[in-house]
């Protein structure tokens, strides 16, 4: 039976989490699959997947924000075949940053110019569908260090839109 393997918080600050992954086995590991998950407002999930080559690994993911639930989530690619997955939760360090306020105007049918207010030196994540459900599931999105952008959109649609 192949084990899952042990992942360890080596570390972590208000925008990373540093992380180890080993095996418990002797079975020759070639690598490791990593899913990093965390909520965005309640209304969708995000994921980044990291592969991972090799038996033993320190991996240091950035690019995070300030006091937010992260799931790890990592399985073993082995010479026997894939392991069970292993799950870790971790809740970055700091203050979680105040939501924008966001504003949309339609310029015309097919263009809405969206801004927001928020901190400097930041990505931002724009989202947008023409529903509820598409806004959970597979909404569109771009990102920007702006406070401003122009969505292209299909004309006779109405659009929810967060960021």
């Amino acid at each position: 039976v192949i084990p899952p393997p042990v992942i360890h918080i080596e570390s972590y600050s208000e925008d990373s989490i540093t992380f180890s992954l080993k095996m418990t086995t002797n079975i020759k590991v070639n690598g490791y699959v990593v899913n990093i998950y965390w909520t965005f407002d309640t209304h969708r999930q995000e994921k980044r997947t990291l592969i991972i080559e090799g038996e033993k690994s320190i991996q240091k993911v950035a690019n995070l924000t300030a006091h937010t639930p992260y799931e790890i989530s990592a399985w073993a690619k082995t010479e026997l075949g894939d392991s069970p997955l292993s799950f870790v939760h971790v809740v970055t360090s700091g203050t979680r940053p105040s939501s924008p306020s966001l504003k949309a105007k339609a310029i015309n049918q097919t263009a809405v110019e969206c801004s927001w207010t928020g901190p400097r030196n930041v990505v931002y994540g724009i989202f947008y569908a023409t529903s509820f459900l598409e806004l959970y599931r597979s909404p569109h999105n771009t990102t920007t260090t702006s406070h401003n952008i122009t969505v292209l959109v299909q004309r006779d649609e109405q659009y929810l839109f967060l960021v």
